[in-house]
């Protein structure tokens, strides 16, 4: 190959990425402003929440407002004490969180062991198969107050209504 085409080759080279990433900042940039613009128009609007430009539904104002993600029957309640990762108090007794635990707060947003330290919550929670923590939801107020089994025991005796997420006492 000649010189010239090298040398040519070599600053295509240097130059395609920079243009492929101009290019998609241009894009990533009107996508946001389409974003914006459809979250200014929404919140303007009251009823029926529609982005401006295409017309799809931003939210369901017939939704009830609860986690994105629900917590799960088969979890428990109790007590956390946060301590050194992956060291906590549950009920009092000394348990371990899992690699990869997943810790939710009161918004469901994942949040890591270590900012918890030294702090305790009502939770529910779910064990792997070695008894380790795995997910450990943080709650709030009103789902603290909602009756939750806290044993294995209670859990296969009580009942699960699945419509309204609660369970009852026999």
């Amino acid at each position: 190959m000649p010189r010239c085409l090298k040398s040519v080759t070599a600053a295509l080279a240097l130059a395609v990425p920079s243009l492929v990433f101009a290019q998609s900042a241009a894009i990533a940039g009107a996508v946001v402003g389409t974003v914006l613009g459809a979250a200014a128009s929404a919140s303007q609007s009251t009823s029926g929440t529609t982005s401006a430009t295409s017309g799809i539904p931003l939210s369901n104002p017939d939704t009830p407002i609860g986690r994105a993600t629900p917590i799960l029957k088969q979890s428990l309640r109790g007590e956390i004490l946060f301590g050194q990762p992956p060291e906590v108090l549950l009920n009092g007794q000394a348990a371990r969180l899992a690699p990869g635990a997943r810790i939710r707060d009161l918004d469901n947003r994942l949040v890591l062991s270590g900012n918890l330290i030294g702090q305790k919550y009502k939770v529910n929670y779910t064990v792997d198969t070695l008894g380790l923590l795995m997910n450990v939801w943080i709650l709030k107020a009103d789902e603290a107050a909602k009756l939750w089994p806290t044993t294995p025991t209670e859990a296969a005796t009580w009942i699960w209504d699945p419509v309204s997420q609660t369970w009852s006492k026999p």
